[in-house]
This record gives C-alpha cells, structure tokens and sequence, in this order.
C-alpha cells in the first residue's frame, strides 16, 4: 500500500493543537510536582516540631489539611499525565493511520476531546487544592 503524501500532510498539519496541547500539560505537570513538593515539604516540617514547644505545637494541626492538598494534588497530577499520555497516543494514532492511508479524524476526534476532559478533571483537582491554600492563608491572617 503505497503512504498517500496528502494524508500525511494533512496529520502534520492537524498535529499543530495536540503538540501544543502536550506542551500545556507539561507545563502543569510542572507546577503540579513544584505544589506538591512544597505541601509535602510543610508536612515535613511541621511533623518535627516538638510536642513540649507550646507556642508552635497548635501549627501540627494543619497537617490534616495539607494531607488533603497532597491527595488533591496528586490526584491532578494523575490526570494532568494521563491526558499527556492521551495526547501523545492522539499523535501516535494519527500518523500512522495517516501512514496507512485511512481517516484519522474520528478517531483522533475521540482521544483528543478524553485527553481535554483529563485536563479538565486535572484543573478542576488544581483549582481546590487553590482554594483550600488560600482559607489555610484566611485562617492564619484571624490568629
């Protein structure tokens, strides 16, 4: 079967939003694992304060939250990778149907919007983690 030199042409064309898409959620990626070091970093923290110092022993009480901020966080974080997986099969796909010489749009159509609803699930978890950092900050400000 000879490669249709159009087809090919086309996916490369069309692979213009996806592998700008990919740069996005590595750039997420990135902030996501730069959040969860630092939560993870106050966790740390905070576990090797001593129970006798009273004046920052009331701060152990925040681990709870941030433990929370960490399983949202990763939980983006799953779905911030699982889209770039998404995205980067939705590449794979496309050219090698496109190699082949069949339609590739269906089913690039298809992988293209589940990766863009894991990103979507991904900001959503990013966007709590945000609003739980900021009522920690809220709360600091009343004491």
């Amino acid at each position: 079967m000879p490669v249709d030199a159009d087809q090919l042409s086309t996916m490369i064309n069309q692979a213009v939003a996806p592998a700008f898409m990919l740069n996005a959620v590595a750039g997420m990626v990135s902030v996501l694992v730069n959040r969860i070091a630092g939560v993870t970093q106050r966790i740390r923290n905070l576990r090797e304060i001593d129970e006798n110092d009273v004046a920052r022993a009331w701060l152990k009480k925040e681990i709870g939250e941030l433990r929370r901020r960490e399983l949202l966080l990763n939980s983006a974080l799953h779905l911030a990778v699982l889209a770039g997986i998404g995205v980067t099969f939705l590449l794979l796909f496309g050219f090698v149907v496109a190699f082949f010489g069949y339609r590739h749009e269906p089913g690039a159509a298809i992988l293209f919007v589940a990766a863009l609803c894991l990103l979507a699930g991904s900001l959503f978890r990013f966007l709590q983690d945000i609003r739980l950092s900021q009522s920690e900050h809220d709360d600091h400000r009343k004491r």
